[in-house]
């Protein structure tokens, strides 16, 4: 690539920062249209029946109310490919926290009180909202998310683990998590001639538009879905959500531009959350630590209107060399809210779980954690036989041993205190598929020199803007100064979604694209430019989405030392390292940002996040931030996040891969494993909280785990 001093690889500074500090950027609720009212919907109280009647006259009398809608009054819909969107349709309540009616008034508090007067008669069904390993109603899917087949076997996994010199046979409990961005889900709505404005907090607007052209029955070039600035999502905004519908309706209904900000409490029941995982791992080994059979078998949960099934068994098809391999789901359909996509959906419970049986069986087996790794380092991936198109996590492995100082560490449990505390040190391996999908973008030179890129990304705080600007930037040849970058609007060029660590991936393909031929152009260009300038489009369609001769993943290696209280209970941990083999880093400071991110998510998925299903009321226990913790400043230590260079040119025009999720993959895991080397006990179940901590024993409870030789 061109050296334009801050083309892809410099640290260049977000673009939008300025404007987020200050304040100046205006997300989806900070629409100050005139004549715009307000939007607070009414959930359902019950875990599964109907709507009997809904009592609106108090909520009506109240000053500003503008009107209730309900099923019985609502804009009909179109039928909806995606069942959580079918508000207001019907009487029907399949989940606790359903809505089942939207206040509209002159102002935010006024349509707070309203929802807050409206009363709600059901008529009430027995419902079942817990996940039980062996639940009479799980079935096998035909697929898990992602399109990944849900049972894959090879070889005979049974029959080779039981004659294994050493066998681990473990079990792993990952409790429902929810996404929590800092902004909540908010749409500002209004009708314009016949034409939809929407503004809306939305990892992909081509996705919203196109999902409410056909709920509402309009022509996508009717309507304009922006979404400028996002403040977070970790794919609870990854597909469009009830809160977009209800704005919608509203405007409609009233004429008036409507905003709805869902209140935070009501998010965990309507945007998604990562299911509850229960995860069966069985490792069989030779003597000297080489894999000869693994099972890995996982049982989650869906909504009864809504398929999801958590790919959590897929990353075991990815990691390790083993002749003999079973991996399965099975789903089990409960009145409980549709579970979603959350950062790494499928690898951050699946590695998890394998991370901390590898770990198991390193101790079982008397070997390093990271040679036991190493030892089973497959030529090619195991599931598929295809060569990867890059792997280098024995490079990570051993890169983050040496830094973390890992030669020094004593592999003896509880062999280094400090006082009341004992401290430990864990390791576990990341992996995250490359995905890619195509996208359409414009490069325009324009006669004073400067240059302007648009496509429909969407930059969720991840630094997009500024990573495209980059990479049109190097592919013109020109400095960044001169290069904008126009995102967020679906009048742009259709882009994909923020999400699976695809986007830069996707539109950076594109806007390379188009800046490659706008360069051409330009080089046959004589004269001064027409006061138009000069463009150039670009399409990946049937190259972007081309399958692949090769396996395509990201690598990983994390580090955790951590202390444990033998008093309190309480798990600090002091030091997280993380080491990547991402292909190539477009920009090292956007890059450490999403890595240390994705890293402090995994700690809070370690030690302090974690939901509950409360069995009378199918809701969820922990609905806000003063009940499910995520980490505070003061809970992330000395965090540190590196990576290897990495030359892969089976991937897109930047030899990049995804970095958004990786981090969180495998932390949890490096925790859990550091808090076996501190306490000599192996906990099973997140999060790590004081109460388990001073409740186990090391023994392990019946039928939880067993690791050891044949006696």
């Amino acid at each position: 690539m061109a050296d334009t001093g801050t083309t892809p690889g410099a640290p260049a500074e977000r673009r939008e920062g300025r404007e987020k500090v200050t304040g100046s950027a205006r997300y989806a609720a900070e629409q100050s249209v005139p004549g715009r009212v307000h939007a607070w919907p009414v959930a359902a109280g019950i875990a599964r029946g109907t709507v009997r009647t809904v009592h609106t006259e108090a909520a009506l009398a109240l000053p500003g109310v503008l009107t209730v809608l309900s099923h019985d009054n609502a804009p009909r819909l179109a039928p909806a490919d995606d069942p959580t969107l079918t508000v207001l349709q019907n009487p029907r309540v399949p989940h606790h926290g359903w809505f089942v009616a939207l206040v509209v008034a002159e102002t935010l508090e006024a349509a707070r009180a309203g929802a807050a007067a409206i009363r709600v008669d059901y008529d009430v069904e027995e419902h079942d909202a817990i996940l039980t390993d062996g639940h009479p109603a799980g079935y096998a899917p035909d697929e898990a998310n992602g399109g990944h087949p849900a049972h894959r076997e090879q070889g005979a996994p049974e029959a080779a683990f039981a004659a294994a010199e050493v066998r681990v046979d473990t079990h792993y409990r990952v409790p429902p998590l929810h996404n929590h961005p800092m902004e909540p889900h908010a749409a500002t709505a209004r009708w314009d001639d016949g034409r939809l404005v929407v503004h809306d907090s939305s990892q992909g607007a081509t996705t919203v538009r196109a999902t409410l052209a056909a709920l509402f029955r309009l022509s996508e070039d009717d309507i304009t879905v922006i979404s400028e600035h996002v403040g977070g999502g970790f794919g609870s905004k990854g597909t469009p959500r009830p809160h977009v519908v209800l704005a919608v309706m509203a405007a409609r209904a009233t004429g008036r531009p409507v905003t709805l900000a869902l209140p935070r409490r009501l998010m965990a029941a309507v945007v998604g959350h990562r299911a509850p995982t229960l995860h069966r791992l069985r490792l069989g080994a030779t003597a000297n630590g080489v894999l000869t059979s693994s099972l890995h078998e996982v049982t989650t949960h869906t909504s009864r209107i809504k398929e999801f099934v958590e790919q959590a068994a897929v990353p075991s098809r990815v990691m390790y060399a083993a002749p003999h391999r079973r991996t399965s789901h099975r789903v089990v359909p409960l009145d409980v809210p549709s579970p979603s996509w959350m950062r790494a959906p499928g690898e951050a419970p699946g590695m998890y779980a394998l991370e901390s049986a590898m770990d198991e069986l390193a101790v079982a087996a008397g070997l390093d954690p990271v040679e036991l790794r190493i030892t089973n380092e497959p030529d090619t991936e195991p599931d598929s036989g295809k060569p990867f198109s890059s792997r280098h996590l024995v490079e990570c492995l051993r890169e983050g041993a040496r830094r973390f100082d890992w030669a020094r560490r004593d592999p003896r449990p509880r062999a280094r205190t400090e006082g009341p505390l004992l401290v430990g040190s864990g390791v576990a391996a990341a992996t995250y598929p490359v995905m890619v999908s195509p996208a359409r973008a414009t490069a325009h030179a324009l006669p004073d020199g400067r240059f302007v890129v648009r496509t429909n990304a969407t930059d969720i705080g991840t630094g997009a803007r500024t990573v495209l600007a980059q990479i049109a930037a190097d592919a013109l040849g020109v400095p960044l100064d001169r290069v904008g970058a126009e995102v967020g609007n679906s009048d742009l060029p259709s882009a994909p979604l923020a999400g699976g660590s695809s986007g830069t991936a996707s539109w950076g393909w594109a806007v390379h694209e188009a800046c490659t031929r706008l360069a051409a152009a330009l080089a046959g260009h004589t004269g001064p430019l027409p006061d138009e300038g000069l463009r150039a489009h670009a399409d990946t369609a049937g190259k972007a989405d081309a399958g692949s001769d090769y396996a395509r993943h990201a690598f990983g290696a994390h580090f955790a030392e951590v202390t444990v209280d033998t008093v309190s209970g309480e798990v600090r941990v002091r030091r997280l390292l993380g080491v990547y083999a991402a292909g190539r880093i477009l920009n090292s400071r956007t890059a450490r940002s999403q890595f240390i991110g994705g890293m402090t998510m995994g700690l809070g998925m370690a030690l302090t996040e974690g939901s509950t299903v409360d069995a009378a009321s199918g809701d969820f226990v922990e609905s806000d931030l003063a009940a499910y913790h995520v980490p505070a400043h003061a809970d992330v230590p000395d965090i540190e996040a590196h990576w290897i260079d990495e030359d892969d040119p089976h991937l897109n025009p930047m030899g990049s891969k995804g970095i958004g999720e990786i981090g969180i993959v495998g932390t949890a895991a490096a925790i859990g494993n550091a808090v076996h080397h501190a306490t000599g006990v192996r906990h099973r179940e997140l999060p790590l909280t004081p109460d388990r901590i001073l409740a186990g024993s090391a023994d392990p409870a019946p039928g939880q785990g067993t690791a050891g030789r044949p006696g």
